[in-house]
């Protein structure tokens, strides 16, 4: 059973980390990346900047960082390991979709889908997130691979999951720029299995672990 004081602090650090990167993502929208200090996203957290670096340890982790590729690996290691890699890959970037969207539909955009549209606007409009973006989804495919090598006995499989997690990764990339561009109408699942369905056909998409 886990130690009540350290699952605690892990939820107090959790809800920390939470409120000071969803104040900066405000700021930087409001007032623009370069023009806010970490400064301005400590003082509107009502924390002090030592804090925001030992959750944050770069001001561009105020955008960058998030749940996706703990959420992406946990659905591929819950895959059946008879589906074909880019199925199991589909599925679990679409179901891991689902979960950061979660709730609401249409126009009518919940407090997730904001703030995830709001950071994808981010990365795609400022040159310095733009960079880092590339680093980003790097560890999300490393997290991929992670995860399927997990199961793994052919010494290719590592290739073969790094070349299909590259293809799904850069499918997903043009949903997810789609999806900005819409405003966010569009169901961001919807758009990554079209964007994976044209890359690789509808029989190779797939929609949870078991699909």
């Amino acid at each position: 059973m886990p130690d009540q004081p350290s699952t605690l602090r892990a939820l107090r650090r959790s809800e920390t980390q939470r409120v000071i990167q969803a104040h900066a993502v405000r700021l930087f929208t409001e007032r623009g990346y370069d023009a806010t200090t970490v400064t301005d996203v400590a003082e509107a957290a009502g924390v002090s900047p030592m804090t925001v670096y030992r959750h944050f340890p770069t001001k561009e982790d105020l955008v960058l960082v998030d749940q996706n590729g703990p959420l992406v690996a946990e659905r591929i290691a819950a895959s059946s390991t008879a589906q074909p890699l880019v199925r199991r890959i589909s599925g679990a970037l679409i179901d891991a979709a689902t979960t950061l969207t979660s709730g609401g539909n249409g126009d009518d955009l919940t407090a997730n889908k904001r703030f995830l549209l709001a950071r994808l606007r981010l990365m795609i409009s400022t040159p310095a997130l733009r960079a880092r973006h590339l680093d980003n989804n790097y560890a999300l495919q490393q997290a991929i691979v992670g995860a399927i090598e997990g199961d793994a006995t052919d010494p290719d499989t590592a290739f073969h999951a790094q070349a299909a997690a590259s293809a799904c990764l850069a499918a997903m990339h043009t949903a997810l720029v789609r999806w900005a561009e819409d405003d966010g109408r569009t169901e961001l699942p919807d758009l990554i299995a079209k964007a994976l369905a044209a890359a690789f056909g509808d029989d190779m998409v797939g929609t949870g672990p078991d699909a």
